[in-house]
């Protein structure tokens, strides 16, 4: 994907490459184009959809039938929709990736992550890895793991409407240059992500008008809390730029589109009255008034 998680870029940028295993960044949204940059090299296609921070929307089962058409993985970063609102494996893709961290453990109490695959030999062999680099979860982090997963439907029911609620509020709110939300009809991607997810999902991004101070904004909060993290019961707001995305240099952010005034949020399930309440105050807080 053209725009993914900034510690997913680190990892390429400066884990793989030192193994000699090289990458490219490439729009997934544009299959053709994807295609065409296929070499005999290429070995896997990884995918964030929606991506973070952009939400934008790939074509997963488009993007799965050229993986196999050139003998290659395909895999999908599905942390944003969890199984509940979009299943990867179902639409062809060979591998699907979620930080539990995020909406399977939905209590930001627990740090985990999940592989999985629908093919036993590719089973077969991601085991031998996770047995012989000793990437096993503790048995309390299983726990908390499997406590949060009871609840996922229930809690997430609960942030998608919070979220569509927010992303039309937002959307029409006047100090609001842009919003990024695939459950908008305006949106890139809406229809492919009508047919392959359940819904828009519970993360929004958006940019306000020029006249207003995105770091006022973000001091001005009670309830939404500024952090890092996503997918927990709490709503949270970044700055992807110099939290989530710092690692990706500047010219790569500004080529992808993840600037400086983007701001990233993570609708929580409280009162959906109190989340609006306090990001329409914060903005209100915010406003560069002229000398």
């Amino acid at each position: 994907s053209s725009n993914v998680y900034g510690g997913t870029f680190r990892v390429l940028n400066q884990v793989f490459q030192n193994f000699r295993i090289g990458y490219s960044i490439e729009d997934t949204t544009d299959l053709a184009a994807l295609e065409s940059k296929i070499t005999p090299d290429v070995k896997a296609i990884l995918v964030e959809s929606p991506a973070n921070p952009l939400l934008t929307v790939t074509d997963l089962a488009g993007v799965a039938a050229i993986a196999k058409k050139h003998g290659i993985l395909s895999i999908v970063d599905n942390t944003f929709m969890t199984p509940y609102l979009q299943r990867p494996i179902a639409l062809g893709i060979d591998i699907v990736l979620h930080s539990a961290t995020k909406y399977l453990g939905g209590h930001s109490d627990v740090v985990a992550g999940l592989t999985v695959v629908n093919d036993e030999a590719l089973a077969q062999r991601l085991a031998f890895l996770q047995n012989a680099t000793g990437g096993v979860l503790a048995p309390f982090d299983s726990f908390l793991l499997i406590r949060g997963i009871k609840t996922l439907g229930v809690r997430l029911d609960r942030h998608v409407y919070n979220a569509e609620t927010a992303a039309s509020h937002l959307l029409h709110h006047p100090a609001v240059k842009k919003v990024y939300y695939p459950g908008l009809p305006d949106a890139q991607g809406y229809e492919i992500n009508k047919k392959q997810a359940k819904n828009g999902g519970a993360m929004i991004s958006f940019e306000l008008r020029e006249n207003y101070d995105i770091k006022k904004f973000f001091s001005s909060l009670h309830l939404v809390a500024l952090a890092e993290s996503l997918g927990g019961v709490e709503s949270l707001v970044c700055h992807p730029a110099s939290m989530t995305h710092a690692s990706i240099p500047y010219e790569v952010r500004q080529q992808v589109g993840i600037t400086d005034g983007l701001i990233r949020l993570s609708v929580g399930i409280e009162n959906i009255e109190d989340i609006l309440s306090d990001i329409d105050q914060a903005i209100a807080q915010s406003e560069v008034t002229q000398a």
